[in-house]
C-alpha cells in the first residue's frame, strides 16, 4: 500500500512567523509549547516534533511563581511568609 501525502501551505509573516495548518499540527502531535525542528538535506527540508525524555517537561516552570524549588527554597519562602 502506498501512503497517503500530505501537503499543506502556510504563508511567512513579516516577522517572519508561520501557522502551521492544523492537519500538520495532528500528525506531527504538537500543540501550544511544543518544539518543531527544521532539517535540511540538500534543497529539501524535513519537519519534525521534538521529544524530550521527561514526560512532564513541557510543564516545567508553570508552577507557584516566586516560590523556589527544592526543599530548602520551599522551607525559606514558608518560613518568610509566615514571619519566622
Amino acid at each position: 500500500m502506498k501512503a497517503a501525502v500530505l501537503k499543506k501551505r502556510a504563508r511567512i509573516t513579516s516577522k517572519g512567523q508561520i501557522t502551521v495548518p492544523h492537519e500538520i499540527r495532528r500528525a506531527l502531535g504538537v500543540g501550544p509549547g511544543d518544539a518543531l525542528l527544521f532539517e535540511q538535506k540538500g534543497a529539501e527540508f524535513r519537519v519534525s516534533s521534538v521529544r524530550t525524555n521527561a514526560v512532564l517537561e513541557r510543564y516545567r516552570g508553570i508552577g507557584n511563581p516566586g516560590i523556589p524549588s527544592g526543599r530548602k527554597g520551599i522551607i525559606r519562602y514558608f518560613r518568610r511568609v509566615r514571619g519566622r
